[in-house]
């Protein structure tokens, strides 16, 4: 009797310590984030994402309680640093920074990319990032309707500044061939290395006109070194009061064409990190702080939960799809 006494007492004792630590993980859980999370920027350091992760790390720790630390792991046109998320532990504590580039273009134009657009646990929108089409300071161009006049009557012989076929910057005027029935080649694509390249580019004249994001270029904007035919914003920009939108202009379906920010997780993400992040994003898209810091950086707030951001990006998704079909463009 006295055997089975002890047994009952050591079972006992041992269901107390599997209840407690149950209720230690359920506070553990409860409790996220307990250290500081790792937003991972597909892109390197001084870059456009770059600046969009340091801006809501600096706000965003407010509403955390604790450091949200940038880890910039660039390369392959953003896969390797997103590639790196997915892989990571699901439990919060490793975000990513996800850009339209990474995860819309690539996943609808290269076959051989080794996640989908769907791989991730949704967080939120951040911000829209202009998208915005320039001709040099003394060029002839003056509107839009100019611009695709000339490319009409004189096909392939004006050229424009990207960054490689599977980017936004030969992305726009793609789209804008296609509406207007013309052949790829309607005007020549000049090759540089980044936005930067490009915009020093179509400044000097190398090159006729640069469609890319607002940021890269507004600076030459603001000041007159660059002038602006389009943006593809639903509104005017503030910055921009006189440059109309493609729908004002006579082309809306350029407004397919914008380059975005949003939070991501590594896939089934630990759902009160979820929760908590829902909380945080609500607490900064409010924040003076950050939606200063991102209009300073030529972006627009636009903070959207998980469920219309999952949305969006597959909308995102399959606008470029269709434009890889219509233009031929896929990446292996």
């Amino acid at each position: 009797m006295a055997i089975k006494a002890t047994i009952w007492r050591l079972l006992a004792a041992a269901g107390w310590l599997v209840a407690s630590l149950a209720l230690a993980g359920n506070g553990a859980a409860q409790t996220y984030p307990q250290r500081a999370v790792t937003l991972v920027t597909p892109f390197s350091v001084g870059g456009d994402a770059d600046l969009a992760a340091r801006n809501l790390a600096a706000v965003a720790q407010r509403y955390l309680g604790q450091p949200l630390v940038v880890l910039n792991r660039a390369g392959a046109n953003g896969a390797i640093g997103s590639q790196y998320v997915k892989d990571a532990d699901p439990d919060g504590y490793t975000l990513l920074m996800a850009r339209v580039g990474s995860q819309a273009i690539l996943p609808a134009l290269q076959t051989s990319l080794s996640y989908q657009w769907d791989d991730f646990t949704f967080l939120g929108l951040l911000e829209l990032n202009p998208y915005v089409c320039a001709v040099p300071k003394n060029s002839p161009y003056r509107s839009l309707a100019d611009l695709v006049a000339a490319i009409k009557a004189r096909p392939g012989v004006l050229n424009y500044a990207t960054t490689g076929p599977a980017t936004v910057l030969n992305l726009g005027p793609q789209l804008l061939f296609s509406v207007l029935g013309l052949p790829p080649a309607a005007a020549m694509p000049i090759t540089y290395k980044g936005s930067g390249e490009a915009t020093l580019a179509t400044m000097s004249g190398q090159v006729d006109f640069v469609c890319t994001n607002y940021a890269p270029i507004s600076g030459p904007l603001n000041d007159g070194r660059l002038r602006a035919l389009v943006t593809t914003t639903p509104a005017r920009l503030q910055t921009l009061p006189g440059v109309p939108t493609a729908r004002e202009a006579g082309f809306p379906q350029l407004e397919a064409i914008t380059g975005w920010s949003a939070l991501y997780g590594p896939p089934g993400m630990d759902h009160a990190a979820v929760r908590k992040w829902a909380d945080v994003l609500r607490g900064v898209s409010s924040d003076t702080a950050w939606n200063d810091g991102t209009r300073k950086l030529g972006s627009v707030p636009d903070v959207r939960a998980a469920g219309p951001t999952r949305e969006f990006v597959q909308a995102q998704v399959q606008e470029y799809q269709k434009l890889g079909r219509t233009t031929g463009i896929s990446l292996k």
